[in-house]
């Protein structure tokens, strides 16, 4: 579950002045999106894991710094992807990025169906499994800035805004990293899966 802006508002205005239920709360609505952002970097889910709950406790330490009005989910992401880039490299491991875990349930990337939709035949189920498979495998070629842009926009949906303040980057350079990020993926794709790529951005 993810929280309303408003309600993230008044959630870190409270735990800025000790309230540390207050701070749970915020823990538990975002507790999913950042292991999957640190899964994106780290591939391992123990990893992630790890990285997850420090970038919390960073996050927590730094709430006196975290500027009023501002969206808390991208800069608690900022801090989730900084951590997770850290731990990455502390332990020496090639990014082995297996998404399957982000894209499980998200379809947007391969022109899935609505929720709502009439359940897909077994044909097509299996056609979209397939093309979720060939997804994943050209993600896992990627730079490690190359999927988090991916998986910012597709998997987790955020904002063009959210997404240059959990980049650190201009909006305008959002779009360009995203455009890069995307042909680079196409190129790696098979040709049935560039289509339902291109369906999935319409």
């Amino acid at each position: 579950m993810e929280g309303r802006p408003l309600e993230d508002a008044e959630l870190v205005a409270r735990a800025r002045r000790g309230d540390a239920l207050a701070y749970e709360e915020l823990v538990r609505m975002y507790q999913n999106l950042a292991v999957r952002t640190a899964y994106v970097i780290t591939g391992n889910g123990a990893d992630a894991q790890d990285a997850a709950q420090e970038a919390f406790v960073k996050a927590y330490l730094a709430l006196d710094r975290f500027r009023q009005g501002a969206s808390f989910r991208p800069w608690l992401l900022r801090i989730v992807a900084n951590e997770a880039i850290n731990r990455r490299r502390s332990s020496h491991r090639k990014s082995a990025l297996a998404l399957r875990v982000v894209t499980a349930g998200s379809s947007s990337v391969v022109g899935g169906r609505p929720s709502d939709d009439a359940a897909p035949s077994p044909e097509a189920a299996a056609l979209a499994h397939e093309l979720r498979a060939e997804v994943v495998a050209a993600l896992n070629e990627l730079r490690e800035e190359d999927r988090l842009v991916i998986a910012y926009r597709y998997f987790f949906d955020l904002s063009e805004a959210e997404m240059a303040e959990a980049l650190g980057c201009a909006r305008g350079t959002v779009k360009s990293r995203l455009s890069r990020a995307m042909a680079r993926l196409r190129r790696i794709l098979p040709a049935a899966a560039r289509g339902h790529l291109a369906e999935g951005e319409g």
